[in-house]
């Protein structure tokens, strides 16, 4: 009996000796429109969570515990995007890799602060997101991504200089989003000297703009910045084209994406738009992009920034040995770089990347690629 009570002592220390956690599954979210117009979008956040996963997992996983993805789809429809966030939480699953849009992201992110669970958008801009979580005293609350207001400062002045004197038209589609980002181009560029046209909102998801375009045709518009999504602009240009006018279209991130060209075609020949500098150029993206690519998928717009935020989760677990979201929120914060795809990445206090910087991208024949600036 001695004996067998040494046994069982010894059994009992050694199962203590290792924490439990390490040999379970960890689940972080991957949420955002997988299906719906945007679904793209959704497709980019999939293939790069996925990635990040494998090569972590393959790796030794995070504290020896083995990713595991929940994909959820919100469809970039804010009521969706909550009922997901209060379906994942409810599961226990403490981080989240989305939402895409900020329109879904902003509602979203209560649900997630009051389940204590970490956020962390791969794409949302709108300034709101952070400075509403920061004021509200969230912690959880963060984006690796930019914002609005940094794309604003950014290409406004540009437009400014480049197109003085010309006839330009801002436009947005009413959206968190793309109002957020139009809106800040719009002050930026007043700022610069030049003053708009014509300022006004579009109706996403309409098939026919032809009254938009007679409008446009009656300002004389040269150029046009729209803060919106790829189906809209698309159309645009196609029925731009139809009544034989040209102009120069300039848009956010949200047409890095093969399908504007699908939708636009040759219509959309010589659209500008900007982006976070290509992190598909950056060294520390090779290894990555080549995997990704010999799966059969082309690793753009925010598929690295979707495998930067699995790399942060994993990182900031790590730093704070600890699965607990605010800890992990709290080591990502101190001011240490993390090592990504997309570079070496530090936050904020309120949750923000820190030092930004961009590129302004040009379509040409289906393709796009940075101009001279």
């Amino acid at each position: 009996m001695k004996k067998l009570s040494m046994l069982n002592a010894a059994i009992f220390g050694l199962m203590m000796s290792t924490p439990v956690a390490f040999a379970d599954d960890i689940t972080f979210a991957v949420i955002g429109p997988m299906t719906g117009q945007l679904a793209t979008i959704g497709d980019q956040f999939k293939q790069g969570a996925q990635a990040a996963a494998d090569a972590i997992n393959a790796a030794g996983g995070v504290n020896g515990s083995m990713i595991k993805l929940d994909i959820e789809d919100d469809q970039c429809d804010p009521k969706q995007a909550v009922s997901v966030a209060n379906r994942v939480v409810a599961d226990g699953v403490k981080f989240i890799d989305g939402h895409a849009c900020s329109g879904s992201s902003i509602p979203a992110s209560a649900v997630y602060a009051e389940a204590g669970a970490l956020m962390m958008s791969p794409a949302s801009s709108n300034p709101v997101l952070t400075d509403a979580a920061a004021k509200a005293g969230w912690p959880t609350i963060m984006r690796l991504y930019t914002r609005d207001d940094a794309q604003g400062a950014f290409i406004g002045p540009w437009i400014a200089k480049k197109f003085a004197g010309k006839n330009v038209v801002v436009l947005h589609d009413k959206s968190a989003y793309g109002q957020g980002v139009a809106d800040a181009v719009r002050a930026t560029m007043n700022a610069g000297g030049l003053k708009e046209v014509y300022y006004d909102g579009i109706n996403a998801g309409e098939k026919d703009y032809s009254a938009l375009v007679t409008k446009l045709k009656d300002l004389k518009a040269d150029v046009v910045y729209f803060g919106g999504y790829h189906p809209e602009a698309g159309l645009i240009l196609r029925q731009s084209a139809e009544q034989n006018l040209k102009f120069q279209l300039i848009m956010p991130d949200s047409i890095a994406s093969p399908e504007f060209w699908q939708v636009a075609g040759p219509a959309g020949e010589g659209t500008m738009f900007v982006f976070p500098s290509d992190p598909q150029a950056k060294p520390e993206a090779k290894a990555a992009v080549e995997k990704i690519k010999a799966g059969g998928f082309v690793p753009e717009g925010f598929t690295l920034f979707s495998y930067a935020t699995i790399q942060a989760f994993a990182e900031g677990i790590k730093r704070a040995g600890s699965d607990d979201p605010a800890k992990v929120a709290e080591a990502l914060k101190n001011g240490t770089p993390i090592s990504t795809v997309v570079g070496d990445v530090t936050f904020d206090e309120k949750g923000d990347l820190k030092n930004a910087s961009y590129d302004i991208n040009q379509w040409h024949d289906g393709k796009y690629a940075p101009i001279a600036q």
